[in-house]
């Protein structure tokens, strides 16, 4: 019998003073393309060790984009002058660790991001709140991995020159869990 499990996702619309070329390289060279192909290689090499390595070396501040999407051309061709573009970012080290609990994870992993214009002109990057979907598993263990994706990502945010919306703060508790 189908499931079906509701959830509230909060959108995070971060707007940028950055114009949309500027916002776009600083991201791209913080959240740098993962070569599929290598990342293969490292797998099929059978050392956990060595991938977590390569993952390390190629997600220098947590994430890498693992693809891209640019609307652009295709829009432009119907007459749309606004640009937009689309990663998919994550790390495979870290989505193993909800994984292990429930496979059901990858519908949300990796995460996906878009820098845009509105038709004012204005930049935004935009991104779903990483723990408000990872809690929608019921699990504390998931829950717990989503608030430290919160917290990274409000510190690539920071690295980005970007307001850091109040959601993505969480406070540790002394039982080493933390709250939004």
């Amino acid at each position: 019998m189908p499931e079906t499990i509701a959830h509230l996702v909060n959108r995070l619309v971060i707007d940028s003073d950055a114009p949309f070329d500027d916002l776009r390289n600083r991201f791209e060279s913080l959240v740098p393309a993962m070569d599929f192909a290598e990342l293969t290689e490292q797998i099929e090499s059978g050392d956990l060790a060595q991938v977590q390595r390569y993952t390390a070396d190629h997600a220098p501040h947590s994430f890498a984009t693992f693809w891209t999407l640019d609307p652009t051309p295709m829009m432009r061709l119907v007459g749309h002058t606004t640009r937009a573009i689309t990663y998919m970012m994550g790390n495979n080290v870290i989505v193993e660790t909800m994984y292990r609990h429930h496979p059901g994870v990858m519908l949300y992993a990796p995460l996906r991001v878009e820098i845009y214009e509105d038709t004012e002109g204005a930049v935004h990057l935009s991104i779903d709140q990483p723990s408000s979907k990872f809690d929608s598993f019921g699990d504390a263990r998931i829950a717990q991995v989503g608030a430290q994706l919160d917290d990274k990502l409000a510190a690539l945010l920071r690295m980005l020159g970007l307001p850091v919306p109040v959601e993505l703060v969480h406070i540790a508790l002394p039982d080493g869990k933390a709250t939004p």
